[in-house]
């Protein structure tokens, strides 16, 4: 609110707590009665409360507001200079195909500034005379003619923005310019004094956090314990002594349980165009130009300017509304999205596994492959339903698929379980002879895995613990599981490295000795 309080009229002295708190109030009643006028479609011109503007100010004044002060910049959008094409009445040579009638041909600055006049917002293409297949757009603005070099690539640019005509180019150019020609002082001050909270952007996440579905991922270990009760299988839960056997004298994680929702995510920001009149979301200013007006973020929907985008807090909370499916999607947007503590992939596979009979004691499973048509429908199926997808055993009969549904959805990640930052510490663990020393630093290396990496890693592991715990039945021991798994949850950025062929054997063994002792590194 220091922005809006910035615009009063001058004079009005210190204010006493409750009349900051008044102020306050009636600035974000103020805000909500005009906004909700232009969503009517009403002219608050004529209600008088637009605050007035003298044109061909340098500056803005302080001035006693009636309305929200971010009314202001939309005001100047209004008050900006209109295109004015100045045409050529002689036929040019070699003239490019994209450009109309404001094409002057090969033309000197001089005879530029003759045909624009002292008209504001007239323009004309030329050719340079000094770089001959070049060409100039020049605009008079503010008593002068600007020059830009002008680029045609499908669609006309000068910098970023792309437009399909040269009159749109224009027009936005002039906002732009008159914009910041009027209130320099202000847009500095805008993500300098945001009125981020008081928009109700965090306030209205966090209310949507609580109220989105919290879906039960307790793994159903029924199977699990029967499976222990097997007499002929007593005999297979030596590696899980190993942990005592081998004394690693880990200190504790420095890694806490917490909410999906208190996972720092950044914003997912993208260049976009906004139909009409639209607000940023972070200091609540008004969003110039005609197109590619800011940015706004793919995963929550957060629109700002594009300057702002560069302090936004790192608070993402996706929606589904914009995600839209589950695959590829980066692991800890999808589960701030659901609200979860794991994907809901793994969650519903790792339970589908161990609620089947014989699930855990599958021979070859996440060795042998599934049918691809399968496993694909199971891909759609979390895509269209997310948890509430049938994965069952009327469903899928064939286990094999579940498996490599779960062993896709890692694959596919945009960001590996193992991320792309820590990957060469894992690498470099595993390449450790000693056994000791090689889960030390492995142990080290967890911590700094983003939170829902972790979490979902430690799930995991601790799955596969289990699946190796039957390897007399599944042939499944966690060597062949480190086989199997390494290259999925592990990768180098860049995928056409041979690093990537050599690294194979460090994967496995650092898969290998996570599930093994998965307690001690984990717990």
């Amino acid at each position: 609110m220091v922005a809006m309080r910035a615009w009063e009229s001058v004079g009005t002295g210190e204010r006493s707590d409750s009349e900051e708190l008044r102020w306050d109030l009636r600035m974000a009643e103020d805000t909500r009665v005009f906004r909700r006028e232009r969503r009517n479609g009403r002219n608050l011109e004529e209600n008088g409360n637009v605050p007035r503007i003298l044109p061909f100010q340098t500056s803005i004044e302080p001035m006693v507001w009636s309305a929200a002060p971010d009314f202001v910049l939309y005001q100047l959008q209004q008050q900006a200079p209109q295109p004015r094409r100045i045409v050529c009445t002689m036929e040019v040579e070699n003239k490019p195909k994209y450009y109309g009638r404001e094409f002057h041909g090969m033309i000197s600055r001089e005879g530029t500034d003759a045909l624009l006049g002292d008209v504001e917002g007239s323009y004309l293409i030329r050719e340079s005379q000094r770089q001959p297949g070049s060409y100039t757009l020049a605009i008079r603005f503010g008593g002068t003619t600007k020059n830009f070099r002008l680029y045609y690539d499908g669609k006309h640019f000068v910098a970023d923005k792309r437009f399909d005509t040269i009159q749109n180019l224009v027009a936005d150019g002039l906002i732009t310019m008159y914009i910041e020609a009027k209130a320099e002082e202000y847009i500095k001050r805008m993500t300098g004094e945001p009125i981020y909270e008081p928009c109700g952007y965090l306030s209205l996440r966090k209310r949507t956090s609580r109220v989105v579905t919290t879906f039960s991922r307790t793994v159903t270990t029924a199977t699990i314990d029967e499976v222990d009760n097997f007499s002929s299988i007593s005999s297979s839960t030596s590696q899980s002594s190993e942990n005592s056997s081998l004394d690693l004298a880990l200190s504790p994680s420095k890694r806490a349980s917490t909410e999906a929702s208190s996972y720092e995510k950044p914003h997912n920001f993208k260049v976009n165009t906004f139909r009409g009149p639209h607000w940023c979301e972070y200091c609540a200013n008004f969003m110039w130009g005609l197109v590619a007006q800011g940015v706004k973020c793919a995963d929550c929907g957060l629109a700002t300017h594009k300057q702002c985008s560069k302090v936004v807090p790192n608070d993402c909370q996706p929606h589904m509304k914009y995600i839209k499916k589950v695959y590829g999607i980066d692991l800890t947007t999808i589960v701030k999205a659901h609200n979860t503590t794991r994907p809901v992939v793994v969650d519903n596979c790792v339970q589908e596994i161990e609620r089947r009979k014989d699930g855990l004691l599958s021979e070859g499973l996440y060795r042998v492959s599934g049918f691809n048509d399968d496993i694909e429908e199971v891909k759609l199926s979390f895509d269209k339903d997310g948890a509430q997808a049938d994965i069952s055993e009327s469903t899928y009969e064939d286990i094999n698929t579940i498996a490599g549904a779960l062993k896709l959805y890692f694959r596919m990640l945009p960001i590996p379980l193992i991320t792309f930052d820590v990957y060469p510490k894992f690498i470099e663990a595993a390449k450790i002879a000693d056994d000791k020393d090689c889960l030390r630093k492995i142990h080290e290396t967890l911590d700094e895995l983003p939170p829902a990496h972790f979490q979902t890693l430690s799930f995991l592991m601790a799955h596969l613990h289990r699946v190796a715990k039957c390897e007399k039945f599944n042939l499944m021991t966690a060597e062949n599981l480190g086989m199997v798994w390494g290259p999925t949850l592990m990768r180098l950025a860049d995928t056409n490295s041979l690093a990537g062929l050599t690294d194979l054997k460090f994967q496995r063994r650092a898969v290998e000795l996570m599930i093994k002792f998965q307690d001690a590194l984990f717990n």
